[in-house]
């Protein structure tokens, strides 16, 4: 599983265990995987943030490393995810356990590579953590792409962001005192749902939404699959102003 020119290695917090993957150097990135795993274009997207000049950790939430998607793949992590108490897939108003695991990671990161703080950047399922990871003032740079949690089903579940009432006031301050939240997706994915409409009523404009006409009912991923070089750039540049100050 491993990866060329990777450093390999796990992280543990409160009894729950991942790989990660990390390399590079200056301030830190997360990088969050989207469904099926560590796809080949989740790996060249990770390769670039890392020759912007951060020192990236890539952790192996579900699926595995360096596999190109396929119906069948894509179904066996999606029914990881579902049936996973690390993350939560149907109930509204409830932060993803793997959030607090990522959020000591991020804490670990920062204080090995130091900085103004830290950047997030989450996909698809993983799409909102970053936002979750807002309630410590490390995260400095929170990305979600296309985020896709809970899924949408029904009105309620499509405007949710996973955080409670109290958590989002948390996240809301946090904009006010100045921390931008950058999200993309396209303008046709259904699986994002209404989150965008609740991202800009959250935060007003600290939320800096990059959206993409749908050109196909399949257009989805961003920052990979369905890449959008304009969107990616735009994610670099967001690490950039944020974190090298």
């Amino acid at each position: 599983m491993a990866i060329q020119g990777w450093e390999q290695g796990s992280f543990t917090s409160d009894g729950v265990t991942h790989d990660v993957f990390r390399r590079g150097s200056g301030p830190g990135v997360i990088v969050v995987h989207e469904i099926p795993g560590i796809t080949p274009r989740v790996l060249e997207f990770a390769e670039q943030v890392v020759s912007r000049g951060f020192t990236v950790a890539m952790p192996l939430l579900v699926g595995g490393v360096g596999k190109a998607p396929s119906s069948g793949y894509i179904a066996r992590s999606m029914g990881k995810v579902c049936v996973s108490r690390e993350f939560t897939a149907m109930a509204t108003g409830t932060r993803s356990p793997v959030v607090d695991w990522l959020r000591a990671l991020a804490k670990q990161l920062h204080g090995e590579v130091g900085g103004p703080g830290i950047g997030a950047v989450g996909m698809c399922f993983s799409g909102g953590f970053a936002l979750g990871m807002m309630l410590d003032d490390v995260m400095v740079a929170p990305v979600l792409s296309q985020p896709s949690l809970p899924f949408a089903i029904g009105a309620k579940r499509s405007a949710d962001l996973g955080l409670s009432a109290a958590e989002l006031d948390v996240v809301r301050k946090r904009a006010e005192a100045g921390c931008q939240v950058l999200g993309l997706r396209y303008t046709g994915d259904k699986l994002v749902g209404s989150r965008f409409d609740s991202l800009r009523n959250l935060l007003g404009d600290a939320f800096v939404a990059v959206e993409f006409e749908s050109t196909a009912k399949s257009d989805h991923s961003v920052l990979t699959e369905q890449r959008q070089e304009a969107g990616v750039q735009t994610v670099l540049e967001f690490f950039e102003r944020r974190l090298k100050i």
